[in-house]
Parts: C-alpha cells; sequence; structure tokens
C-alpha cells in the first residue's frame, strides 16, 4: 500500500520537531507536520523559554541592591512589565520563525491545523483533508491542570502569566511544584506580594529532601509567604481581585490567583483509543522503550507519554524515533540519571538518586556542606548555598548531587556527565578545585555528615 507521507507528525513542540527534522533532513523520508498552536509548543512559547527571560528579569531586582555594597551608586529603579513584557514576546516570535524556517529547509511540509487519528494510518485535518501515514507519531505534550470551580472563579494557569496586562500587586500561587516555586521567586522579584499554599508537607515533591526544606526557608527569607500544609476552601470574585479561603484559616483578597497544581498529558479528543492506541490512568500514552505504542505504526515522544516532563528529554526521544525508523539506528533515549533544575532564587539543580530512595536501595555516605557564597556575603546577605553528593557506601559511585545555590543549574549539568560515567567519591577528590568558586566545595568535600 502505498502512503502519502512517511511519517506524520501530530505536534509542532520541542520533540515532535526535532522528529520531523532529524527524519526529512538526514534521513530523506516524507513528512508533514500539524500544530494547531504555535510553533516551538510549550518550551518555546509558554513555558521554558519565556520563563527563563522572566527568572532573568527578576534576578536583576537583587543584583542591583547588591551593586550598592559593592560601590555602585544606583539612583530610584522601578521594573516596568510592559516594556519586558513586549521584548518577551518578540523574542518568542523570532523563535517560532527559527523553528518554522528550520523546518521548511528540512523540507518538512507543515499544516497550521488541528489533526486526529481516524485509523493507525491515517490522520485528519481539521480543514477535512485525509492524509495517510507509513507511521504517526504523536507529540502533542502537555497542558496545566486547573479545577474547574477555580476557572470559573477567574484563577490563572501557568501558560496565562505571560500574557498579562499588568502586574498584579499581590498573588495567591496554589502549588508546590518547581512551576509554582519558579512563579514564586520571579513574581516575587518583580515587586509583586507572593503567598504560596501547598497542600503537602513540603515543596517539591520527588526532590531531596533536604535541599527542598533548604530551598523553603530561603524563599521564605526572600519575603514569599510560603504555607504548607494549606488548600483552598473557596474562593470567588471580589472588589480588588479574589476572595480566597484557605484551610489555614486565613480569608482574604488577592489581585490574582494561579494555580499550577500540575499538568496533564494532551491525549484528548484526537482518536488515539479509537485506533487502539492505549492511554494510563492519567491520560499519557502508553509506549515502550522505543517509543512504541501497542499500535506498531503509532509512536509518542515528549510530555504526552508521562515518562519525564523535560524539553531536553522531548527532544532525545524524538531523535531517537527518527534514527531508530527512519535511519536504520537504533537507540533509545536512557531515562536515567536525567539532570534537572529548578528555577528559583536561588536555583534547585539535581541528578541521580535522592538521599532517601539511595537508602532504600543499601549503605550509604552523605557528604553535604552549606555556607555564605562569596558575592553575596560581601554584600551583605544572609542565604546559605547547599551542596551534597549522596555515594554508595560499598562502590563509592556517587549516586546523586543536589545543589541550591546561584547558577546551580550551570553545574548540575556538568556534575550530570562526571556521575554518568560512573564517578566515584574518590574521583571527584582528585579533581583539583576551581578557587574561588561555589562549585569547588564538591571536590574539596573530605568527611561524610551522615552514613548508614
Amino acid at each position: 500500500m502505498g502512503f502519502d507521507v512517511d511519517l506524520f507528525v501530530i505536534g509542532g513542540g520541542s520533540g515532535g520537531v526535532r522528529a520531523a527534522r532529524v527524519a526529512a533532513g538526514e534521513h530523506g523520508a516524507r513528512v508533514a507536520l500539524a500544530e494547531q498552536a504555535r510553533m516551538g509548543g510549550t518550551c518555546v512559547i509558554r513555558g521554558c523559554v519565556p520563563k527563563k527571560l522572566m527568572v532573568f528579569a527578576a534576578s536583576f531586582r537583587a543584583g542591583l541592591e547588591d551593586a550598592r555594597a559593592y560601590g555602585w551608586t544606583t539612583g530610584r529603579t522601578a521594573f516596568r512589565w510592559k516594556a519586558f513584557r513586549t521584548r518577551l514576546h518578540a523574542e518568542i516570535d523570532r523563535l517560532e520563525r527559527a523553528y518554522r524556517d528550520a523546518l521548511a529547509a528540512a523540507g518538512v511540509e507543515v499544516h497550521d491545523t488541528r489533526a486526529v487519528l481516524e485509523d493507525p494510518h491515517t490522520v485528519r485535518l481539521a480543514t477535512g483533508e485525509r492524509i495517510t501515514a507509513a507511521h504517526i507519531l504523536v507529540a502533542t505534550g502537555g497542558a496545566p491542570a486547573i479545577p474547574e470551580a477555580a476557572a470559573r472563579a477567574g484563577a490563572l494557569s501557568s501558560d496565562d502569566i505571560f500574557l498579562l496586562e499588568d502586574l498584579p500587586d499581590s498573588i495567591l500561587i496554589v502549588g508546590g511544584g518547581y512551576i509554582a516555586c519558579e512563579f514564586a521567586c520571579i513574581l516575587n522579584g518583580m515587586g509583586v506580594k507572593v503567598t504560596q499554599v501547598y497542600r503537602g508537607a513540603q515543596i517539591l515533591r520527588g526532590f531531596d529532601d533536604e535541599a527542598r526544606g533548604h530551598l523553603a526557608g530561603l524563599m521564605r527569607d526572600q519575603g514569599i509567604a510560603l504555607d504548607c500544609g494549606t488548600d483552598v476552601i473557596a474562593m470567588e470574585p471580589a472588589p480588588g481581585g479574589t476572595r480566597v479561603r484557605l484551610t489555614s484559616g486565613h480569608d482574604g483578597v488577592f489581585g490574582r490567583v494561579l494555580y499550577a497544581t500540575g499538568r496533564r498529558p494532551n491525549s484528548r479528543g484526537i482518536g488515539l483509543e479509537a485506533a487502539g492506541v492505549a492511554l494510563g490512568r492519567r491520560g499519557e500514552i502508553v509506549v515502550d522503550r522505543w517509543s512504541q505504542t501497542r499500535v506498531p505504526s503509532v509512536w509518542a515522544v515528549g510530555d504526552v507519554t508521562g515518562r519525564i516532563s523535560l524539553t531536553p528529554v522531548a527532544i532525545r526521544e524524538g531523535h531517537a524515533f527518527a534514527d531508530t525508523v527512519f535511519g536504520a539506528r537504533p537507540w533509545t533515549m536512557e531515562h536515567d540519571l536525567v539532570p534537572s533544575a529548578v528555577f528559583t532564587q536561588p536555583e534547585l539543580g539535581a541528578v541521580g538518586l535522592t538521599e532517601e530512595a539511595a537508602r532504600a536501595r543499601g549503605p550509604v555516605e552523605v557528604y553535604a556542606t552549606s555556607f555564605r557564597a562569596m558575592r553575596q556575603a560581601f554584600a551583605g546577605r544572609t542565604g546559605r548555598v547547599m551542596m551534597k553528593l549522596v555515594v554508595d557506601a560499598a562502590t563509592r559511585k556517587v549516586l546523586g548531587c543536589h545543589i541550591v545555590a546561584p547558577e546551580a543549574a550551570e553545574m548540575i549539568q556538568l556534575a550530570a556527565v562526571a556521575i554518568r560515567m560512573g564517578a566515584t567519591k574518590e574521583d571527584f577528590e582528585r579533581t583539583c578545585a576551581v578557587h574561588p568558586t561555589m562549585a569547588e566545595e564538591l571536590v574539596t568535600l573530605r568527611n561524610p555528615v551522615r552514613s548508614g
């Protein structure tokens, strides 16, 4: 049977675009791609990129304050949200054009419309056109999950933050994951009075307990009213914003309310189940390690699979799929030892096992330190950096590294290389320190603080 194309990709985010570009540009496949919104997906349009630019913008507040301690004379300063937002949207437009140009250069046929599966080899576009494909790749990503009652009361999702006409004077952020914590720090840095509530005992579930506790303390020190073990009982529009009643007994009005309580896979209403594709409990597409569903012609990568919701993971999954199916170079994305970072202020970087997970596997040694970094100490700041290595007591391999510090993301990327290669604690010790830096502490830790 002849097909219209070799590959049809549903979704123009990082994973789908990488798969399409590699399949067409490097392996000569006939590829078509459909995206119903903007090219670039969550990362480029409403996620990593605009969020990181907001992190940069928010960080200047502390930088300007520190400048005085370093001898600089500074006048009255104010953050202008609309001026920043204009440049932010211009940069997003530029990146979207770059994505489109890259697809065009690879020879990918782009359809700016919604696409659904009609059967294992047929995609139906919202225009009514039907396209047959030897392989279909679903890369539709994820979306914020916000309770219906909260949405009706005017609560924002993380997607909405980038589109605000004006910043509110105050905001309540509901959630304790990385998105909630990042926006709490961003908006606090931009001068918004931030209250964050989370129903769990501590923020950033899944990260190392010591690291998450350390960061929570630093966020409170910066003026963020962080209240764990607390949830929303009711909320309703009120003069000046939204009135919210909390389980803690607090009843107050906030300029805006942001819900960052999780994300769900974008798998609804695109014909997956009718085509025979299995979905998991949360709506994630069930795939094997090759990113193949139980329908041989249908594949999926990225957040929609519910594996690891990180842009670099989606990109590698998409590249592996294209090389495997069209390039006769089979390989799979390795989902262990994936480094990650939370872009709070300061940042949290992590790779490998938490202390808790490592202890569950066997005896460990924990090497940790906390100190005032030179730059912040000179400026009179009291915040402390935290560095931590979790080591297998028998093999001496470093099982995990956890850093809470300015630029922790930059440091954890390099630490991840060593840990991926199986470095031991002694390998770290044999590496000469770069002085004076924060990262030198990773190679000068000598005595464990805990073992067993």
